[in-house]
């Protein structure tokens, strides 16, 4: 199974700069433990140099053309003690020796070239107790006697000391340069969030963007300069899409009020002509298309200017509107409509007269689809709910949520409408912050419900808020 990159960009860019803060630690740490043991090197060559110096320092002509080393006792001692593990040899211009501990040693150097200009490094064995490793150098050092070849050694170990202290110091630091590098890694991801929050604003403001507020832009404050010029064309582009939406609400605006008037003349003048077969069809049609109209005018009222839903609206009042104004018509269907008014005032914050379209457009759905003879019954609901009940085929499972869609129209019903009614009442709903639903009524048919938020706790029976 592979790992790949994040998706998000704060997520690729943490994961980058953790892989650097990692190869940067690795890097360092692998960096000062180098330094580490080239430093204990040097200090050892170094410490071996400045022997070479001192022993110089001691030896001194013998007064016979030679030379001779005349040690303090201190360093005779040190010299002497075999656990400091430390050798010389001193040879002088002709060769001779001058001095050596342990003698061994001596020996050993007899068979040597002398030193040159420059130090030369040494590593050999079987000197002294045991034939343990010796490590050191042989130069040339400038003398009261002249010219001396002298070589000093250290077994090995004897650093031991220095290669602890120093190890030891680096993995002291070592430890904390992890420690280090995540904690500048959480700097930088703070800072990473920081510098991406504007864009994170920027998604959530385009993702509220919608038909309904086509106005709305993009902010580029705080973006970066890479940035900006995406957003800028995103802005560009709402507004080819402002424009879009404009020309098509003004033209369905258009179109529905230039056949109103036609369609009005029309009606008047079949009222006119004798009544048969005939003519009830093409009034019948003529009424169709006038509420199609409507219909339409409505559509372009709700796509073109934000609803004012912040009045306060008692549920009784348009309920009881559209009754009223339905019911003649309801009856000249051979079809009843009832109202269930609730007790008390039913307070909702809203729009009166869009809540009134809201239920009629519901009501004449339900007068069309109920069978003659029947009711249709509005109830209002003391929990901020509207409903509307009919008895007839109902609506099927499958098409419950397809039928609030605009245009859309089951392959199963009747050609009375061209299937704007319930897409206005779900946008009504929309802009009340609310929803309509659809249900099996109780002894068959559909039951349509429209479900607002309470506006505040209602007062007493009686009373008006």
């Amino acid at each position: 199974m592979t790992i790949g990159m994040p998706r998000s960009l704060q997520g690729r860019l943490a994961l980058r700069l953790a892989a650097l803060f990692v190869a940067g630690a690795v890097a360092l740490v692998g960096f000062l433990a180098w330094r580490a043991y080239d430093t204990a090197d040097s200090l050892s060559d170094r410490e071996l140099s400045l022997r070479a110096d001192d022993l110089a320092r001691y030896v001194t002509p013998d007064g016979s053309g030679g030379a001779r080393l005349a040690l303090p006792k201190s360093l005779q001692d040190a010299y002497s003690d075999p656990a400091n593990g430390d050798i010389f040899a001193i040879r002088d211009a002709r060769g001779r020796l001058v001095g050596a501990v342990p003698p061994a040693f001596g020996k050993t150097v007899q068979q040597w070239a002398p030193t040159g200009d420059h130090a030369a490094y040494l590593h050999f064995s079987g000197v002294g107790e045991g034939g343990a490793d010796y490590y050191g150098l042989g130069l040339t050092v400038d003398s009261a006697a002249g010219p001396l070849s002298v070589w000093v050694a250290r077994a090995a170990g004897a650093n031991a000391l220095v290669h602890s202290f120093l190890e030891e110091f680096v993995f002291d630091i070592a430890w904390v340069i992890p420690l280090f590098m995540l904690l500048a890694l959480a700097v930088a991801v703070f800072a990473i969030r920081s510098t991406l929050k504007p864009m994170r604003e920027v998604s959530q403001a385009a993702g509220s963007i919608g038909p309904a507020n086509t106005s709305a832009r993009l902010p580029t404050a705080g973006l970066p300069s890479e940035v900006v010029p995406l957003v800028g064309a995103v802005n560009r582009a709402l507004e080819r899409l402002e424009q879009g939406f404009a020309l098509q609400r003004q033209f369905t605006a258009n179109a529905a009020h230039e056949l109103r008037t036609p369609l009005a003349i029309v009606t008047v003048a079949l009222d006119s002509i004798e009544t048969g077969a005939e003519l009830e069809k093409l009034k019948g049609d003529v009424a169709r298309m006038n509420r199609l109209v409507e219909q339409l005018l409505s559509v372009a009222r709700l796509d073109a200017v934000a609803l004012d839903v912040s009045a306060e609206v008692d549920l009784n009042q348009p309920a009881k509107d559209v009754v009223a104004s339905l019911a003649p018509w309801a009856v000249a269907q051979n079809r009843a409509i009832g109202l269930s008014a609730a007790d008390k005032p039913v307070l909702v914050r809203g729009n009166g007269y869009a809540i009134a379209d809201a239920v009629r457009n519901l009501v004449e759905n339900a007068v069309v689809h109920a069978p003659p003879g029947s009711e249709v019954t509005v109830a209002v609901h003391d929990d901020g709910r509207i409903s509307v009940t009919d008895h007839g085929t109902g609506v099927a499972q499958p098409d419950r949520e397809r039928i609030f869609e605009r245009f859309w129209r089951g392959l199963a019903t009747r050609s009375h409408g061209a299937g704007l009614g319930l897409p206005i009442v779900a946008e009504i709903m929309k802009a009340h912050g609310g929803q309509v639903t659809v249900g099996d009524a109780p002894e068959a048919g559909a039951i349509f419900t429209l479900e607002f938020a309470p506006a505040r706790a209602a007062p007493p029976a009686g009373g008006r808020g």
